[in-house]
């Protein structure tokens, strides 16, 4: 579960939908009851008796199925003494119901990818699964009883408020999303937009069971609810289940209150000053905006990325060209009420925070003085938009996405944002400028007083049923193939080939949603030896290669990749580079061409490569106080001993900011030079394409590339760790971080590997209801995540097992003990034919929907080339899974998984822990009564 109320823009960009028939739906007789509302560009709205609003987004290009049930309830709604306490409901509402009383057991069983979300105006429950009658009736039943029968107990609110807490401390670890929860409180006085959706810890700790009861009563019923069903369905039968499941459920008798708060107009510029451990110094500003409904909103979209573009926005060059900070963003969610824009800077110690502080504000104050270009205004608009038309190729995305417009007032909102990005002038870009980012507008770190305020009144939410009342938006165009995501099927149309010396292809075409493509490419390079006393150089050479060629500069990749609304991008370890792709099958070989320019002509410009280093030395030095970082940087560094020089050292954070600092833009150019090449390169295509278009690219553009120096890969070898325990000290965190691991003689091709995949699926991989989850956070709420992995490598005898854990380190000792007793169990008890039947269910249908996804595909394809394996691996493997018994998957997790061979690792801020403990202990009474004697 998620809690919104902290992110950087956590609601995706939306727009364009792509053309589908007339829903066949719409052409039959409908159920009784179910009246058809309105239908825009493939959605059709209908709505029941009850209230309920149902959408349907049919895709049949796509073998699984999304259900996303929105509440129009969020921490907006929330009163006093109520703060968090729709996300604590949200929590609640996977306790059980009367029809479903395990629902993690039930989410897990049926393979599905499932979470709930609460943000300022909504609470949505989604699950994507296998497209399956038998699925599709089970997630409808399941959001039909959770509507009205959850049990909301007060035996489980006893240990959830404490999970809901351990996550509320999650965040007070961050001082960047502290810092943005206290500039929104300072900005809103009254409106509850000014508290974060997870809430106060006090009224998570101290809710009582029956306001939550009346708080879910209230707003969890049919006519405050929105339904999207999205994915692969037969529309007829779809409706029908709706009905069935929906329609039982009166509409209830009670009226929902209108809010009537509203935020008054700012009267001066307001600051505030958060003072926590931490390297990276940060400053921020938010300005009050109007709602995600108003016309001004999409303009100030473009307005935002016009300042924070990178390369090009006006505080990305103010800022980081001039080397004043190392990090800056903006986003502006789309909110029911008016809401807000924000701009965050991070700024490294060395550097001085008054400066960029300076240049930060002047640089918004100039926005309404100096109007924007047009080439400004057009890459944003473009940027904009391919994101929304990217977004909308993947079915899965938008029935959840939908849930933003449905909070900020109506789904068809989308297609509005969208018109009115298009309609965007530079005119109207200078007019929001100049009407909302004003200095009396703004909360930031100080109070500067004025004599003569110069004050912005926000607009009021525009009415929405007029502006969306007879819109019929744009038709769309045809979906892709139902595709079937079996290995054997995949297999069966997969081509392979190979081009010059040893660059292997691998091509899936397939008829996609907007005919899209995904391509994964990988370099692979050096040995052992040449590649020895090189920390860092190959991550930096790969992040390097974007950042201009010989006919590009870095902004012209960005811009042209946008104009073809595409997406591209490098990622490199320690003796590979890779490149991502996802466009269009028209724009793909243009979109190839800026790829392998940049892979095989870049010029490594210095100014760049300072830039790259800056971001990357602010972020180490923030890592260093962060018990998740510091967790798991010193379990790697434990479980993988190698000696320093060596390519696979693992480094401290220290030892690679002095790296880092001692590396040269001459190292990463000689790094590129020695062993770049595509000799041992792989490229997977999956999409619509075809093979011979893939031939050709490899052919002319990596055929004959070849590196200075050979590739030999480095063997991993098995390393025996002594088992022990590390406890690391991180001052003024609330949250701690607790690693275990070790590591394991096996491939995966092991004739124990597919029991003891099982079994750790068992232990610590379900959703919500493995042995671990079921026992830390269901039942004792000690904390918010908590589970297990396992992994095998595919060539060298060697797998690695870990536990992870978030906790209040107050909780040290009973996490450790319930975990420790939980390996206990396993060992002692095993698991029962029935855990072991419902587990392979899951985790088989789990796969399937893995296959589903096109980027997961081809970088599956494209390992596989390395590997020299096929598909027939899969589906051998999960035989193999499927024909598990108990008594060998017990006998796996007996042998390999010893609770004595574990290397501990643990994260946090004991001391004030061990403080607070005392103090607590001090506080209970030295001595209880005696019983009375006994006659």
């Amino acid at each position: 579960m998620q809690c919104f109320g902290s992110f950087i823009r956590l609601w995706p960009l939306v727009a364009a939908l792509l053309p589908t028939a007339l829903p066949s739906a719409a052409q039959s007789k409908l159920p009784e009851g179910l009246t058809r509302v309105a239908s825009v560009e493939g959605i059709t709205e209908y709505q029941l008796k009850n209230g309920l609003r149902v959408l349907l987004f049919p895709d049949n290009s796509k073998p699984t199925t999304t259900v996303n049930i929105t509440y129009l309830v969020g921490s907006r709604h929330e009163g006093y003494g109520e703060t968090g306490m729709a996300h604590l409901l949200e929590h609640m509402a996977f306790k059980g119901s009367a029809k479903h009383k395990n629902i993690p057991q039930e989410l897990t069983e049926h393979g599905a990818r499932p979470n709930g979300t609460t943000w300022y105006d909504r609470t949505n429950y989604f699950e994507t699964f296998s497209a399956t009658d038998e699925n599709l009736n089970w997630a409808l039943d399941l959001e039909a009883d959770r509507m009205v029968n959850s049990f909301i107990d007060a035996k489980d609110l006893a240990t959830e408020f404490s999970v809901v807490r351990n996550e509320f401390e999650m965040g007070e670890n961050s001082p960047s999303r502290v810092l943005m929860e206290r500039v929104l409180s300072s900005a809103y006085i009254w409106h509850n937009y000014g508290k974060s959706t997870i809430g106060s810890k006090e009224d998570i700790e101290r809710v009582p069971i029956n306001n939550l009861k009346a708080f879910y009563q209230k707003y969890y019923q049919p006519d405050n609810a929105v339904l999207v069903v999205a994915g692969k369905m037969d529309e007829a039968k779809t409706l029908a289940l709706v009905n069935k499941y929906f329609s039982p459920i009166p509409k209830p008798t009670r009226e929902l209150p209108k809010a009537y708060t509203t935020e008054p107009t700012q009267d001066g510029e307001r600051s505030v000053t958060l003072r926590r451990v931490g390297d990276a110094q940060s400053v921020a500003v938010a300005y009050h905006t109007p709602a995600g409904a108003h016309p001004d909103y999409a303009t100030l979209d473009v307005l935002m990325d016009v300042l924070t573009n990178e390369p090009s926005g006006r505080l990305y060059k103010a800022l980081i060209d001039s080397k004043k900070a190392a990090y800056t963003y903006g986003w502006t969610p789309a909110l029911h009420d008016p809401g807000f824009a924000f701009f965050y800077t991070e700024v490294r110690k060395e550097q001085s925070l008054d400066s960029a502080r300076t240049t930060m504000l002047h640089t918004l104050d100039m926005a309404s003085a100096k109007a924007p270009t047009d080439e400004e205004v057009d890459r944003a608009k473009t940027k904009l938009l391919t994101g929304i038309e990217l977004l909308f190729k993947n079915t899965d995305r938008v029935g959840l996405d939908l849930s933003e417009w449905i909070a900020a007032g109506d789904w068809r909102l989308v297609f509005l944002y969208r018109d009115n990005i298009r309609k965007v002038k530079p005119a109207d870009v200078q007019r929001v400028a100049n009407a909302y980012l004003k200095p009396s507008n703004r909360t930031v770190g100080t109070f500067i007083p004025e004599q003569k305020p110069d004050r912005s009144d926000i607009p009021e939410t525009p009415n929405v049923l007029a502006l969306v009342k007879d819109y019929k938006g744009e038709k769309a165009v045809a979906a892709g193939e139902a595709f079937d995501a079996s290995p054997a099927n995949i297999e069966a149309r997969t081509k392979r080939g190979e081009e010059g010396k040893g660059t292997k292809y691998a091509v899936l075409p397939k008829s996609t949603r907007g005919n899209s493509v995904n391509v994964q490419l990988t370099l692979r390079y050096g040995d052992e030896k040449s590649l020895a006393n090189k920390p860092g150089l190959a991550s930096l050479t790969a992040s390097m290669l974007e950042r201009g060629t010989e006919t590009r500069s870095y902004q012209q990749i960005r811009d042209e990749l946008d104009k073809l609304k595409a997406r591209a991008y490098v990622y490199g370890g320690s003796q590979s580079a890779g490149v991502v792709v996802e466009a269009s099958k028209e724009n793909l070989p243009a979109v190839m061409k800026i790829v392998t320019d940049y892979l095989k002509n870049p010029t490594f410009p210095e100014e760049e490569f300072n830039k790259l280093k800056q971001e990357r030395l602010v972020s180490l030095e923030s890592q260093k106080q962060e018990p998740d970082a510091i967790a798991f940087n010193t379990s790697q560094r434990v479980l993988n001993p190698y000696p320093k020089g060596h390519p696979l050292y693992v480094m401290t954070f220290d030892e690679e900011i002095d790296a880092l600092k001692a590396t040269t833009v001459n190292d990463v150019r000689q790094f590129y030079k020695d062993f770049y090449g595509a000799e041992n390169a792989t490229v997977a295509v999956v999409g619509a394409t075809d093979e011979a278009a893939v031939q050709k690219l490899v052919k002319t553009d990596l055929g004959k590339w070849k590196a200075n120096k050979p590739y030999a890969r480095i063997v991993r070898n098995y390393q025996d760790v002594k088992a022990g325990k590390q406890s690391v000290q991180a001052n003024d965190k609330a949250n701690a971080v607790y690693v275990a691991g070790f590591n394991l003689p096996m491939r995966d091709d092991d004739p124990d590997y597919p029991a003891l995949v099982l079994g750790n699926y068992l232990f610590g991989g379900g959703f919500l209801n493995s042995r671990l989850a079921t026992r830390v956070r269901q039942k004792e709420g000690i904390s918010y995540g908590i589970g297990s992995q396992v992994s095998a490598d595919s060539r060298d005898k060697l797998a690695s097992y870990m536990v992870y854990a978030i906790y209040n380190p107050e909780n040290n000792e009973r996490l450790e003990k319930a975990i420790q007793e939980e390996f206990a169990t396993m060992s002692k008890t095993g698991f029962s034919a029935d855990e072991i039947k419902a587990a392979k269910s899951g985790w088989l249908q789990s796969r399937s929907v893995s296959r589903a996804q096109d980027d997961a595909l081809a970088g599956r394809l494209n390992s596989y080339l390395d590997l020299n394996r096929t598909l027939a691996w899969d589906a051998d493997f999960e035989k193999k899974v499927a024909a598990l018994t108990p008594e060998q998957v017990n006998a796996a997790v007996k042998k390999y998984l010893d609770y004595n061979k574990l290397v501990f690792v643990e994260a946090g801020d004991f001391e004030k822990a061990k403080k607070t403990l005392a103090e607590k202990k001090a506080k209970e009474p030295a001595y209880r009564s005696a019983p009375p004697a006994k006659p």
